[in-house]
């Protein structure tokens, strides 16, 4: 009956590693001042009839802190990928130079940080959120092991095993809220 705790034990860990890696994926797409090329990756492009990722019809790269350059693989690109960044909304206004586009990233306003940092914060609390289910579905199995024969002290340790998990992933979360806050705050 121990592995069953052992395998319980793992897939919340597991499951906790996802909820963390979404969360720094998410943190990745709320722009903090600097340019980055995340900045663009829910531009899609309309490439020969079907809606493209940016990333798989040109290169994004970040020269400078407030440069963004987008260098197409086709020529002929050049005009769709400029249509498509000023129609993601994203606050943008790409220059086509003939060869790339460039785009200046502006500096964010007090108000716009502010409102950065709470979007980070909210994000960070549905990492929370989701944390604290996968201990809610973990407990649920572990008593269910319990009604099956499996001995009150085993469970008691498996389930403190589970709420030490969560601990420590609630810990990481706030970590790298409090990071991404400053990285967003910073002037």
């Amino acid at each position: 009956m121990t592995e069953e705790i052992d395998f319980i034990l793992d897939s919340t860990k597991e499951s906790m590693n996802n909820s963390l890696a979404h969360l720094e994926k998410e943190f990745l797409n709320i722009r903090a001042g600097k340019a980055s090329p995340a900045m663009l990756g829910s531009v899609k492009v309309d490439y020969y009839g079907s809606m493209t990722p940016l990333t798989q019809v040109a290169n994004v790269n970040a020269p400078d802190a407030r440069t963004l350059t987008v260098t197409p693989w086709e020529k002929k690109m050049l005009h769709t990928i400029e249509k498509a960044i000023m129609n993601a909304n994203l606050g943008f206004n790409p220059m086509n130079n003939g060869d790339n586009i460039i785009i200046s990233v502006p500096p964010l306003t007090e108000e716009r940080r502010r409102d950065l940092a709470k979007q980070a914060k909210s994000e960070s609390e549905d990492a929370k959120i989701a944390v604290r289910n996968i201990r809610k579905d973990a407990n649920t199995e572990i008593k269910k092991l319990e009604k099956d024969g499996l001995s009150e002290d085993v469970c008691k340790v498996a389930e403190d095993e589970v709420q030490n998990l969560t601990n420590a992933f609630v810990k990481k979360i706030d970590e790298l809220l409090a990071v991404k806050e400053a990285e967003i705050m910073k002037v």
